[in-house]
């Protein structure tokens, strides 16, 4: 079975794939403040509450956009599981044309590329990734990456509403019942998520414009199944997108090196 560890800026995610599916997945919150040894402790238990016996683990991989957690987990990976876990990087970029990779691209945005390029190699895919940050990636046919555009993420511009704006309350992100808020949650999540849905669509428009062709759209994160009946264009929604590419990732290092 295959040990999946994607480190964001947020959260860690972990999964295990069996060979068929994704039997389990968990998250826990990411913390530079832990140790190796706490990070062993959490994941070992992880893995036994889920059913999983860690031995019975012999692959594994790790993305990472924490520099400083990167190392911690690939010890905690190889102590826990006693597999050598791929370190995902700009070189294990599985299908696309390596060179076209921008140097300062996140490892997890190049696995988005991986598994958007696999489902439709004869499209121009976008992957929107609804995370800590919003990232739309695009690749071509031809699996060049053509870059990506950045914003702050749903939950980022919320908490940065809350957190700097005295009278603003925190509130669960959903579709509001109207775009006219009469109090401040559902002024909140009307301009979150409607505004959010309004940049997307823009996005894609413009890019579509630039490009001269028609994207095939895919989303993901954890906000994505919330936003989509907001957007005007979705092909697929994926929520272990990111997962997929990993996996794809390590059966192409392990078909390589076979």
């Amino acid at each position: 079975m295959l040990l999946a560890v994607d480190i964001g800026n947020t959260n860690v995610v972990m999964a295990i794939h069996d060979g068929n599916r994704w039997v389990t997945n968990w998250r826990i919150h990411t913390d530079e403040k832990k140790t190796s040894d706490e990070y062993f402790v959490i994941v070992d238990s992880m893995l036994k509450q889920n059913g999983m016996v860690p031995s019975s683990i012999d692959q594994s991989i790790i993305c990472s956009v924490v520099p400083n957690l990167t190392r911690t987990f690939e010890k905690v990976v190889s102590s826990v599981t006693e597999t050598k876990p791929v370190m995902v990087s700009h070189e294990t970029g599985i299908g696309l044309v390596r060179s076209s990779i921008p140097s300062e691209m996140g490892y997890d945005l190049v696995a988005n590329m991986v598994a958007a390029h696999a489902a439709f190699p004869d499209q121009t895919v976008m992957v929107i990734d609804f995370g800590t940050a919003l990232t739309f990636t695009t690749v071509n046919r031809k699996g060049e990456v053509l870059g990506a555009a950045i914003a702050p993420g749903l939950i980022t511009a919320v908490n940065s509403l809350f957190n700097n704006t005295a009278q603003i309350p925190q509130v669960q992100l959903k579709v509001p019942s109207s775009v006219i808020g009469r109090d401040s949650d559902t002024a909140i999540r009307s301009g979150i998520m409607i505004g959010f849905a309004g940049l997307v669509d823009s996005i894609v428009r413009k890019t579509e414009e630039e490009l001269g062709c028609e994207l095939k759209i895919i989303i993901t994160g954890g906000l994505s199944q919330t936003i989509a009946p907001l957007l005007h264009r979705v092909d697929s929604i994926e929520p272990f997108h990111t997962l997929e590419g990993l996996k794809l990732i390590h059966q192409g290092i392990m078909r390589n090196q076979g």
